[in-house]
């Protein structure tokens, strides 16, 4: 943590929110899927979407509205216009071996399903942090991450499961 305190409390704050409130990865996931091309989109843009997925109601307008500001004040992304333009912050680099091990736990713990070693580093949910190259490395070190083959040119990465 000494090291670098921005890097670990935002790749922390944020892994924990991804892996446990489903509510917030997904928005993560809209924010970071629409804002990939241009570096922004609009909040009505993610409100339509999380609506489609949860329902027209207030609650779901508002909780998608306090995930935006939470990602506005963990510095993610900005907000523009009075709130209505995000655009997405400098990327942050993660160079800690364990910390990305962590942040992977979560972004498998979000998915609740192996994922492609090779699509962690490009997933949407996590679009504020880059992960090394070595992610394929780190997992195969790791005491709570797999890596599985499924074919010559395809690994995946799971959580691993307790001995029986």
């Amino acid at each position: 943590f000494r090291e670098n305190p921005e890097a670990y409390t935002a790749t922390l704050s944020w892994g924990m929110a991804i892996a446990a409130y489903p509510f917030f990865g997904q928005v993560a996931e809209m924010v970071g899927r629409l804002s990939s091309l241009q570096g922004d989109c609009t909040s009505a843009e993610i409100h339509r979407r999380m609506s489609e997925l949860y329902g027209e109601r207030e609650g779901t307008y508002r909780m998608t509205n306090m995930v935006l500001q939470s990602m506005a004040n963990w510095g993610a992304v900005t907000r523009l216009e009075s709130g209505k333009r995000l655009v997405r912050c400098k990327l942050l680099n993660v160079t800690n071996e364990s910390l990305s091990e962590w942040l992977v736990e979560a972004v498998l713990r979000s998915a609740n399903k192996p994922v492609s070693i090779t699509s962690i580093r490009l997933m949407p949910v996590i679009f504020p942090i880059a992960l090394p190259e070595t992610l394929a490395y780190i997992a195969s070190r790791s005491s709570f991450l797999e890596l599985r083959s499924e074919g010559p040119a395809s690994q995946l990465v799971a959580l691993r499961t307790a001995p029986e």
